[in-house]
């Protein structure tokens, strides 16, 4: 199956400043969380970021936060306590009012710990789920390659940042296309 840009939401979980500096390719991955949410913007899929227990953690990188706010009022931005989104106050109310939304692109950190446990419970929910592998990232490499190996044996797909801009696009030659593929030159 193919992602469908109608029927996406974009989530990005917890790229907090105190503690990306701490994962692997931290200016990466949160080149690929934006480039994710330039494709979203673009392409109207809803985004939600997530911020675990942010006064000791700080906030999301603000140039995630500065494109979160190009389309929304910041009311995208869910504080958590829990390790899965879906434990957060307003996140479930949050993801459904994309109605008709069942595909879920997931990035962000830490792999192991609160994408790992977003991903399984909202497969356990009948979403589908897709893991954007070069938009996640732990503090180890072990964590991050077991982690992605979990959620794919649970049925998360595993996809690149490309393969979703590509996938929500469907065809070449459109003013989306070519704004967009502009960002991979």
């Amino acid at each position: 199956m193919l992602m469908d840009a109608a029927r996406s939401t974009l989530v990005i979980v917890d790229v907090q400043e105190k503690l990306y500096p701490a994962c692997l390719d931290p200016v990466d991955m949160i080149d690929a969380c934006c480039f994710l949410l330039k494709c979203a913007n673009r392409l109207s899929v809803p985004a939600i970021v997530t911020e675990q227990y942010p006064k000791g953690l700080g906030h999301t990188a603000k140039s995630i936060l500065d494109l979160l706010e190009q389309e929304s009022d910041g009311s995208n931005v869910v504080d958590k306590i829990s390790f899965s989104c879906l434990g957060a106050e307003g996140f479930l109310a949050k993801l459904e009012e994309n109605h008709g939304r069942d595909q879920v692109v997931v990035a962000g950190m830490e792999t192991h710990v609160c994408v790992l446990q977003t991903v399984l419970d909202l497969i356990e929910r009948g979403r589908e789920v897709f893991v954007v592998a070069d938009a996640v990232s732990s503090r180890k490499p072990h964590d991050r390659i077991f982690g992605l190996e979990r959620m794919r044996d649970a049925g998360a797909k595993i996809v690149t940042r490309e393969s979703v801009m590509f996938e929500w696009l469907r065809v070449a030659g459109t003013p989306e296309f070519k704004e967009l593929s502009a960002l991979i030159r």
